[in-house]
C-alpha cells in the first residue's frame, strides 16, 4: 500500500533525479517553515487562552474558534516540522521513503480537513446567528455545536486515514466532493448573510429614528454584525491560502506533473501552512474583545518578565 502511495506521491513531490533542480526552492521553503513552524504554534496557543478568556464571545461561536485554533495549533505542532523535515532531508539529496510521506499526508489531511469544516461550520453559525437573530438560542445550544465540532473532528481521521487502505481514487474523491460541497456552502451563506445584513441595518436605522429606547437591541445587532464580518474574514485568507494548492493539484492530476508545478506545489503548500498563522492576526484585528484579551495577555507576560 505504501508503494502504492509513494508512486501517487511521486506526481507533486520531488524524487530523487528532479532535488537538484529544486534546490533553491527547499531553502527558500524551508526558511519561510522554520519560522512559520513557531508563530503558527505561539500565537494559537495565545489566541486559545484569549478565546477561553473572554466572556463576551458568546459560547457557541467561542467553541468553534476553539475547534479551529485547535486545528491550527496542530499544525505547527505536526504537519510543518514535518515537511520542514522532508525539505531538509531533499537539501541533502536524501529522499525520504513511503512511510514518512504517508504520515505526513495522513496529519496534513486531517488538520487541513478539519480546518476546511471549521471555516465552514464557523460561516454557518454566523449565518444562523444572522439569520434568526433573537430565535438563535432557541435552536443553536452549545451542545449541539460540540457535536458538531466532534463530528468534524471524526470524519476529517476518516478521510485522512482512507491512504492507509490503499484506496487512493476513494480518497481523491472524498476530497473533491467536500471541498466542492464545503464551497458552495459557504458561497450560498456568505450571499444570505449579505442580504440579511442589508436589511438589518436598514432595520437598525429605522429603528434610530423611530425609537432611542431600542438601543440594546441595535447594540446586539452591530455586535453581531461584527463578528460575522471578522469571521468573513477568516473564510477570505482560508480562500487565498488553500484555492491555489487545490487547483494546482487539480492541475498535475489532469495534465500532469513537471519541474515547475513541483516548485509551484512546494510554495503553496507553505502557502496552505501561512493560513494557520495568520488566523489569531484575524482575530485579533476582526474580534475586539478577542484584541482586547490577547493585548491583557501580553501586557501579563512583560510585566512578569520585567
Amino acid at each position: 500500500m505504501s508503494k502504492l502511495y509513494c508512486n501517487q506521491s511521486s506526481k507533486f513531490l520531488p524524487i530523487f533525479a528532479e532535488l537538484e533542480d529544486l534546490r533553491s526552492t527547499c531553502i527558500a521553503n524551508c526558511v519561510f517553515n522554520i519560522f512559520l513552524t513557531y508563530t503558527a504554534f505561539m500565537l494559537n496557543i495565545v489566541t486559545i487562552y484569549a478565546i477561553h478568556k473572554t466572556s463576551t464571545v458568546p459560547k457557541t461561536l467561542k467553541t468553534l474558534l476553539l475547534s479551529l485554533a485547535c486545528s491550527d495549533v496542530a499544525v505547527g505542532l505536526f504537519s510543518q516540522p514535518l515537511y520542514t523535515f522532508f525539505l531538509i532531508n531533499w537539501l541533502r539529496l536524501d529522499n525520504p521513503g513511503c512511510i514518512p510521506k504517508q504520515v505526513g499526508t495522513i496529519l496534513g489531511s486531517l488538520f487541513s480537513a478539519a480546518s476546511f469544516l471549521g471555516v465552514v461550520a464557523v460561516s454557518v453559525d454566523r449565518f444562523l446567528a444572522v439569520h434568526l437573530h433573537l430565535r438563535y438560542q432557541e435552536f443553536v445550544s452549545r451542545r449541539r455545536v460540540v457535536v458538531v465540532v466532534v463530528s468534524m473532528w471524526v470524519y476529517s481521521a476518516f478521510v485522512s486515514l482512507v491512504t492507509l487502505w490503499g484506496l487512493l481514487s476513494a480518497w481523491d474523491l472524498i476530497n473533491i466532493i467536500t471541498v466542492a460541497f464545503g464551497f458552495i456552502i459557504t458561497l450560498v451563506v456568505y450571499i444570505r448573510i449579505y442580504q440579511t445584513v442589508r436589511r438589518h441595518k436598514n432595520h437598525i436605522q429605522s429603528m434610530q429614528i423611530r425609537d432611542e429606547a431600542q438601543s440594546e437591541e441595535i447594540k446586539n445587532l452591530t455586535a453581531l454584525i461584527k463578528y460575522t464580518v471578522g469571521i468573513f474574514h477568516v473564510y477570505l485568507v482560508f480562500l487565498v491560502c488553500y484555492l491555489p494548492l487545490f487547483i494546482c493539484m487539480a492541475v498535475i492530476q489532469f495534465y500532469g506533473s513537471s519541474i515547475v508545478l513541483k516548485k509551484l506545489f512546494l510554495f503553496l503548500l507553505t502557502l496552505v501552512f501561512l493560513n494557520s498563522s495568520l488566523n489569531p492576526v484575524i482575530y485579533c484585528w476582526k474580534i475586539k474583545h478577542i484584541r482586547h484579551a490577547i493585548i491583557d495577555i501580553l501586557r501579563k507576560m512583560s510585566w512578569i518578565s520585567n
